[in-house]
């Protein structure tokens, strides 16, 4: 939806980092799920409704599960112009 750049490691560690009140190099890699929540809602503030499946979110563990689920779901399919 939007022409922002695909979220990256770093803008996650920083969105849930907000969420703690912390520095984002103390986020630990394994994510609650108020975290999960928290980092979900955030995103679709920033870039409007995110295309994920139920079984891709509930799949998510992981800061690194949160990344690859997020750039998915903020890219446009493969050969579709924003």
């Amino acid at each position: 939806m939007s022409a922002a750049p695909p979220p990256g490691r770093a803008e996650v560690l920083a969105v849930l980092a907000e969420f703690g009140g912390r520095s984002p190099e103390t986020v630990d890699e394994e994510l609650g799920s108020l975290e999960l929540t928290w980092l979900i809602a955030e995103f679709e503030q920033r870039h409007g409704e995110l295309a994920y499946s139920d079984e891709a979110l509930d799949a998510v563990r992981t800061v690194t599960d949160a990344v690859e689920l997020l750039r998915s779901a903020v890219l446009p399919p493969a050969g579709v112009r924003p």
